[in-house]
């Protein structure tokens, strides 16, 4: 099972609101590069705005200066007094929800806000920003000022928080469907192999009940080959993960069964030199192994032959199943027909992605060839082999 990856960017900071700030992942020093950057912005705005309601169009650095050494002052005092709260608090206010929240950021807003433009003020005029405080009437049209900054930031904060509940809730909603898929690839798998095994146990344990009488040394070969097959496949149904050897080793052993029924009529050749060892998902070669032998050699009065090469470059596992038989649009259709290819498609997306490609070719002067391009993977530590 996948784990749940949820959006890189969990801050609030007010520029956050905008799509091209949220491209870089939020640290403690972006979120105070880009308080610097909110300040320049508000103080732009309070000057412009100041301008146009005193109908001024000209002295626009004079008013600017004082406005940004200001802006800097509140909204720097604003992002330590709520980082510092929630660090000395342990997180207390970060976990505060409704009304509460509401008034938490609120009060502390608006005291930042006050604070900032008595200090800003203080600085710009030289005097002890003290004296402010023996003075309620300075105070007193800075309140509404605080307030309705105080209420500015709350919107924000909240609407900031409410779009990272909205991308968790999509990236969990996205993860629940890819798991979907995955189990759904997974559990046609083993409906297809539901149906095809119980039809080659039967034929082989027909054969080998036929044969014990005239062929005793053949029935035994096929027994035994069939012993290995069910084991490997047993091992490879439960697991989640296999190597190409041990999926080379299953293929292996369910032709070597086939080829004592058919006898002259299938041959089969393997390559994968220095391959063995990589990692892909189980029971992936069966469904194009099976097909080449029903739909290609089996309708060939003459049979024909199998080749499985594997190599490994350009950080791609490539696999292809070539095969002399019947081709396309050459054999009769058969239940299922399509099936085996259609999931074999639907698991390499589940695994890969769009990595991984299936090609299906056309031999000459007969036959098809089944190429699979999968991304390298290492085997991991934990995987074990069927013996």
């Amino acid at each position: 099972m996948k784990t749940i990856e949820l959006p890189a960017h969990t801050s609030t900071h007010p520029l956050d609101a905008i799509p091209l700030f949220r491209r870089w992942p939020c640290s403690p020093w972006r979120d105070v590069l880009y308080t610097g950057i909110w300040n320049c912005m508000i103080a732009i705005f309070l000057t412009a705005s100041n301008m146009l309601f005193r109908g001024e169009l000209h002295g626009f650095l004079a008013f600017f200066g004082p406005t940004l050494v200001i802006s800097n002052m509140v909204g720097y005092l604003i992002h330590a007094v709520l980082s510092g709260g929630d660090y000395v608090l342990r997180g207390w206010p970060s976990r505060l929800a409704g009304l509460p929240r509401v008034l938490y950021f609120v009060i502390t807003v608006g005291l930042c806000v006050v604070a900032g433009i008595v200090i800003g003020n203080g600085l710009l005029k030289g005097v002890n920003p003290l004296r402010y405080l023996t003075g309620g009437a300075d105070l007193a049209p800075l309140l509404p000022f605080a307030l309705f900054a105080a209420l500015i930031m709350v919107v924000v904060l909240v609407s900031g928080e409410r779009r990272i509940a909205t991308e968790t809730l999509a990236a969990r909603q996205r993860e629940q469907i890819a798991s979907a898929a995955q189990l759904l690839a997974e559990a046609r798998l083993r409906a297809l192999q539901a149906q095809i095994e119980p039809h080659f146990l039967y034929n082989t344990l027909a054969n080998v009940v036929g044969m014990i009488e005239t062929h005793p040394a053949q029935a035994r070969h096929m027994l035994e080959r069939f012993i290995d097959y069910l084991r490997a496949s047993l091992a490879a149904s439960r697991a989640d993960q296999a190597t190409l050897g041990a999926e080379l080793d299953l293929v292996a052993a369910y032709l070597d069964v086939l080829a004592v029924r058919m006898g002259a009529r299938l041959s089969y050749q393997i390559e994968a030199d220095g391959c063995r060892d990589i990692a892909m998902p189980p029971m992936l070669l069966q469904p194009v192994v099976e097909n080449a032998v029903a739909h290609g050699l089996e309708p060939k009065v003459e049979g024909g032959r199998i080749l499985i090469r594997a190599t490994c470059r350009d950080d791609l596992l490539r696999i292809e199943v070539s095969d002399t038989g019947a081709g396309l649009g050459n054999s009769p259709p058969k239940p299922g027909g399509g099936v085996g290819l259609s999931n074999l498609r639907a698991r390499l997306r589940s695994f890969y992605g769009t990595s991984a490609q299936v090609q299906l070719l056309e031999n000459e002067p007969c036959g098809i060839t089944v190429r699979l391009l999968m991304p390298l993977k290492e085997t991991p530590p934990s995987t074990t082999h069927a013996p």
